[in-house]
């Protein structure tokens, strides 16, 4: 099955055929479209406009589709009943800043810079498709990347931030906030809870939250630009990201009468050290109820993209950036941060695996993919979509191959790895290496997590990671050793298979190897990560 671009001429019959059942079949989906069946086939099927939908710290485990026993997702159900899935989808670079310089210039940023703004010389996304002549806008309400000085919306035509997620200096008043929990339990204190509580204090109804705020507007922007001009819609929602506040209906689906403590931006850190048992199964109902509340508002972005009869010439294509722990491997977070000292945590599944579906006209809706896919392909697949040549600073590999049929994979192995690992000084050259800064390495079957070969730091290293605050990293969890897992007999990695499968394992290490070569890291760097 060969997909068919705006600019391709060849009849394809047979394709015809599966697009029009697709959407006669999504048009029949309750809630998601109302009144537009599809048109009789005309010519060919035409991908005319893209639509990349991200959710912030969404767990792949949380949603109907990918299997979850303990949130249902209606909504993205339904979704992925039209759209194809990918089974084997891993971060690349992480977390939410870097994984942003990824979608948005095709490269692995974990190879060459940290959570940092994005470079004045990059090639990105946007600009490559606004020179081929396609709209480009965005809507976001993720705070990082689209700060003052950080610039992810530079190139886009049109874009909206809704302002006041996490610490944005948004509002002044009110002067006094209460605290929902002990000060001691948040990460930041009381400081970004109080700016938070602050920013939402005029918040009314569930209309009034940012997911559902983002997704209004998205549902306008399209209503005004459904006038025949090719676009790329980008919408960036931070939700189901902590602060965790959703309205309470929600939350009491997963634990009814709770009335302790509610930990809503809880420290990073092993969670026995500061939670009991029960706030921190409340910490999962509240992580549970901002699942539920993003999918709702999915359903009716969708509804619309529906209504506005687009699906029979637009890719929706929906992604989590990565997860976060919530008690999995004895932590909460996604990092330990203890005062001015950071350390990344291993990226196990919880963190590292994420959902990625693509829904294109003429797909076979519910169709697996086992293809290893990862955020670093988005703009390679997105402009292979629109039939956009692809600029040569790309390194991510378009996914359109196996979307096709024409390939059963892009890549050997995914390599995900939080972005330090290989950042600059003043563009200067490598920093030294930390040992506790892991990668996570798979093939979709095992799983390696390792790092640089060595007891200390090397150096001095900071980062500004997870909320742009500068802090040292150092190891704060003693000698660190790699560690081996079957994904498939045991998903949640709960037993390190190293000495029984050290061959695997070391043959995964070679192609790790391989690609920090491929990446032109010096031998002064190298030296630390040949041996396993």
């Amino acid at each position: 099955m060969k997909l068919s671009r705006a600019n391709t001429k060849t009849s394809r019959r047979d394709f015809l055929k599966v697009g029009a059942g697709a959407l006669s079949a999504y048009a029949a989906t309750p809630r998601l479209v109302k009144s537009h069946p599809p048109s009789p086939p005309a010519g060919d099927l035409r991908i005319d406009n893209v639509i990349l939908i991200i959710t912030d710290s969404m767990r792949r485990d949380a949603l109907s589709p990918y299997g979850s026993d303990w949130i249902r997702t209606p909504q993205l159900d339904r979704f992925s009943r039209q759209a194809v899935l990918f089974e084997n989808a891993f971060v690349s670079s992480f977390p939410t800043v870097p994984c942003r310089n990824d979608i948005l210039t095709g490269r692995y940023t974990f190879t060459y810079k940290d959570w940092s703004p994005l470079d004045p010389d990059a090639i990105t996304l946007q600009e490559t498709l606004g020179k081929a002549g396609i709209l480009t806008s965005l809507i976001a309400d993720t705070p990082h990347p689209f700060t003052p000085g950080y610039n992810y919306q530079r190139d886009f035509a049109a874009w909206q931030v809704n302002r006041g997620q996490e610490a944005d200096a948004f509002r002044s008043a009110p002067r006094t906030i209460k605290l929902p929990c002990n000060p001691g339990k948040l990460r930041e204190g009381e400081k970004t809870v109080t700016q938070y509580l602050r920013n939402v204090s005029q918040r009314g109804r569930e209309e009034d939250y940012f997911v559902a705020q983002t997704m209004i507007k998205a549902a306008k922007w399209l209503e005004e630009n459904n006038d025949g001009r090719r676009f790329f819609l980008y919408l960036d929602t931070f939700d189901p990201h902590e602060p965790w506040d959703p309205p309470h209906y929600y939350v009491e689906q997963f634990d009814r009468g709770y009335s302790g403590e509610e930990v809503i931006y809880p420290r990073y850190e092993f969670w026995q050290e500061f939670l009991s048992e029960s706030e921190l199964k409340h910490c999962r109902a509240l992580y549970a109820g901002e699942v539920t509340m993003v999918d709702r508002w999915l359903g009716f972005l969708m509804d619309r993209i529906a209504t506005l009869d687009l699906l029979k010439n637009t890719a929706v294509i929906h992604i989590g950036d990565h997860g976060f722990y919530l008690g999995e491997h004895g932590y909460i977070g996604k990092s330990l941060i203890r005062n001015d000292s950071f350390q990344y945590l291993p990226l196990y599944p919880e963190v590292a695996r994420i959902p990625m579906m693509i829904y294109f006209p003429g797909c076979q809706g519910g169709s697996r993919f086992k293809a290893l896919a990862q955020p670093v392909d988005l703009m390679a697949t997105i402009l292979d979509l629109l039939g956009v040549a692809i600029p040569p600073s790309v390194e991510g590999a378009s996914l359109v191959p196996v979307l096709e049929g024409r390939a059963s994979d892009i890549k050997k192995i995914a390599v995900a790895s939080p972005a330090l690992f290989g950042s600059t000084v003043s563009g200067t050259g490598k920093v030294p290496p930390s040992p506790a800064n892991r990668s996570t390495i798979t093939d979709g079957k095992w799983l390696l997590i390792y790092g640089a070969q060595m007891e200390e730091n090397a150096g001095p290293v900071h980062t500004a990671s997870v909320d742009s605050v500068i802090r040292e990293v150092k190891n704060l969890q003693g000698k660190i050793l790699p560690e081996l897992y079957n994904l498939e007999d045991d998903p949640g990695c709960k037993k390190n298979l190293m000495n029984e499968k050290y061959n695997i394992a070391s043959d995964l290490h070679t192609k790790y190897l391989e690609f920090l070569r491929s990446k032109k890291y010096p031998e002064s760097y190298l030296q630390y990560f040949r041996t396993v």
